[in-house]
């Protein structure tokens, strides 16, 4: 464990120039300053080298993510140096968030952990308030939320010669604020870049927190590389600007509960134990058969509402569920869940869209729910395995129209953790990285009931179908 520091570190922080752009349109995110931060104390750690999970996300965006918090009630000024002195003192505590890539003459790639700086920004919106950002029964507002964060649409690999995280803190004319960080996704996942957010926030209201597991064990000793020839560097795999409409949507928990029931109602035929083509696990047995989680069972829902929205998908095209799996605890031995790094696997479920089509929700909850327990210990190194023989970027995006990717997850503790001494946040919401059609987010429910909010990103005329759907709908909640 780590202590809070009592005092502010000296010399870490180095204030740039002041300026406020006066000509900026009144609904505009103007920066106002930016201040460069570095850790509190140099590292004894080195470098750190990208693993096989890692470097598959060289050619992903940057994860941007953020939370809204009501006005904390203390000067701005005040604020502003609360967070840059616990930031400083939690890129210590994460020494490699403060690096850069490099890439060694034999073709590694590793962190050089070598303390340089990282930006913090204090941005501010005197025209734009709460609700202009958090708007009911409506797209997400997404020529503002860009705004919100720095390096918007930085590729993963460009962490050569650009910081590795990024900060901006913005103020907005009602006395909210949102934070936002911006965090190389080679360099984190999910798992641990929300175990930055609150050791972060955790320094900054004086709390103990506790150090990640820096030690490569997640296939540390493979020798597989990347090489980009000329050293330009990958470009994401999907298309950024094609056109797209973006909202969450709220599901509560007692909808959760029967979603769950309905995907639980088993029948003993070998149609449900069968499911993908795999056994399923009697472990943990529900009347004889592997019990479907409430996110597997919200997760069928929306896959056969969203397939049913693409109407010009024929009825013998494959359509695919692509979820991100942690493998922290289902290695042998288990790895840490304090692992830092990309201890992460993507696992696919497919089914044809007349198959979907005919099926009920415990069919399409039974497939997904299959895949997700055969991806064990041996499952993990086989894909490892396959991945060293031919190392490639993950081919992140849609290329068929037909496909949907869940990233993020209920379980991560984006509110529980994140209190930086103003309360219990708001809302998170996310920046323009990684979004195309099909892609999706889920997050934990405000009210930390069980509720999960998720981020839908569609093209626009199956966005409209589906907000059209009734039998969607009837499960989609007002979020409170």
């Amino acid at each position: 464990m780590v202590e809070a520091a009592s005092a502010a570190p000296a010399t870490v922080v180095v204030p740039l120039t002041q300026t406020l752009c006066a000509n900026a349109p009144a609904t505009s995110v103007t920066v106002v300053s930016k201040q460069t931060v570095r850790p509190d104390g140099a590292s004894a750690v080195g470098d750190v080298k990208l693993s096989v999970s890692d470097m598959p996300m060289l050619s992903c965006h940057y994860i941007q993510k953020g939370l809204f918090f009501p006005p904390p009630g203390v000067p701005i000024a005040s604020l502003v140096s609360s967070l840059v002195c616990a930031l400083s003192r939690a890129l210590a505590v994460f020494p490699a968030l403060a690096g850069r890539l490099v890439t060694l003459d034999d073709g590694r790639i590793v962190i050089r952990c070598d303390g340089v700086a990282v930006e913090f920004y204090h941005a501010v919106a005197p025209a734009l308030s709460l609700g202009d950002f958090l708007v009911p029964n409506a797209d997400v507002p997404i020529r503002l939320t860009k705004d919100l964060f720095p390096m918007d649409r930085t590729v993963s690999y460009d962490g050569h010669r650009r910081p590795l995280t990024s900060f901006q803190l913005t103020v907005l004319g009602d006395g909210a604020v949102f934070v936002g960080f911006v965090a190389n996704h080679a360099v984190v996942d999910g798992t641990s870049f929300w175990h930055f957010f609150n050791t972060w926030a955790g320094l900054c209201r004086g709390t103990p927190v506790q150090p990640p597991d820096l030690r490569r064990n997640f296939f540390g000793d493979s020798t597989a590389v990347i090489r980009f020839p000329g050293g330009a560097g990958p470009a994401v795999t999907f298309d950024a600007d094609a056109p797209l409409r973006e909202r969450v949507l709220h599901f509560s928990a007692a909808v959760i509960r029967e979603l769950k029931a309905k995907a639980n109602q088993w029948k003993r035929s070998d149609k449900f134990a069968e499911a993908n083509g795999k056994h399923v696990d009697e472990t943990k047995a529900h009347g004889g058969y592997r019990e479907i989680s409430s996110f597997q069972s919200l997760c069928a829902h929306i896959w056969r509402a969203v397939t049913r929205s693409r109407r010009l998908l024929a009825a013998d095209a494959t359509t695919t569920f692509r979820m991100a799996v942690n493998c922290r605890h289902r290695l042998r031995p288990a790895i840490s869940p304090l692992y830092f790094g990309n201890a992460i696997q993507s696992v696919a479920t497919t089914a044809t869209v007349a198959e979907l089509a005919s099926n009920d929700l415990r069919w399409a909850a039974a497939r997904l729910n299959a895949t997700v327990v055969a991806h064990e210990d041996g499952a993990i190194r086989r894909a490892a395995a396959e991945w060293e023989a031919a190392p490639r970027c993950f081919p992140l995006g849609n290329p068929d129209g037909a496909a949907l990717t869940m990233g993020s997850s209920p379980r991560f503790p984006m509110y529980d953790g994140n209190d930086f001494g103003w309360g219990r946040a708001i809302a998170v919401r996310s920046g323009r990285a990684n979004k195309f059609d099909g892609k999706m987010s889920a997050f934990p429910g405000q009210a930390g009931d069980g509720s999960v909010d998720v981020e839908f990103c569609l093209a626009p005329d199956t966005m409209a179908r589906l907000l059209g759907d009734h039998e969607f709908l009837q499960y989609v909640s007002r979020a409170p």
